[in-house]
């Protein structure tokens, strides 16, 4: 039998498919992502999440190392996203005038009856039981409302951020997660103004 040259054995060969790292990646994310939003942080295990990314948990520990830093991520996507206190909204330099009314009329469109929750505030809601879940998303918040603060006149701002998101927040849970009747029920431009009168008295620190 005619031996086979080396050029006809590498391409008798299989060839080994190169697995793309940034696609794996994101899979993972958005797997971890999905899971977290519904059953929080101690609700789902790296098995569960790289079951749905199409990937062994093995894979998982080797991109991000553990479930905390898998989630440490999550999150910092999560609220880099696009969202009711987005960069446009709280850029620096805007007119101050309308930052309360801005805010009011997204925090109600965004939390319309029928719309899916954002993911942050179900990240937050399900996975803040837990002390290291609680310690990344108090981290990432600070991180977070630095803008906010930095375009707020007068004194106290970092507080006057923090109790602004708060009050965001907690609209967002009693509306879209717990579905508070006089919330879900109420008419969207009542709401707003009556948001943006709240929220006046933290922009302007008046």
């Amino acid at each position: 039998m005619e031996e086979r040259s080396r050029d006809d054995a590498a391409v008798a060969q299989p060839q080994k498919r190169r697995r793309n790292a940034a696609a794996t990646r994101q899979a993972i994310l958005d797997s971890a992502r999905l899971a977290f939003t519904r059953c929080g942080y101690d609700g789902v295990g790296v098995r569960e999440i790289a079951q749905n990314a199409g990937v062994t948990a093995m894979l998982v520990n080797r991109y991000f190392g553990s479930k905390e830093n898998l989630f440490k991520e999550v999150v910092e996507a999560t609220l880099s996203a696009p969202g009711i206190l987005r960069r446009e909204v709280i850029k620096p330099n805007r007119d101050l005038s309308t930052l309360s009314r801005d805010l009011a009329v997204a925090l109600v469109a965004k939390t319309a009856p029928g719309l899916t929750p954002l993911d942050g505030i179900l990240i937050l809601s399900r996975s803040a039981a837990n002390r290291q879940a609680a310690k990344i998303l108090r981290e990432n918040a600070i991180q977070y409302l630095q803008p906010l603060a930095d375009i707020l006149p007068g004194s106290r701002t970092a507080e006057r951020a923090a109790v602004l998101l708060s009050v965001i927040s907690g609209v967002q849970l009693m509306r879209q997660v717990v579905g508070l009747p006089a919330l879900v029920e109420s008419d969207p431009a009542t709401l707003a103004e009556q948001l943006e009168v709240l929220l006046e008295h933290l922009v302007t620190g008046e």
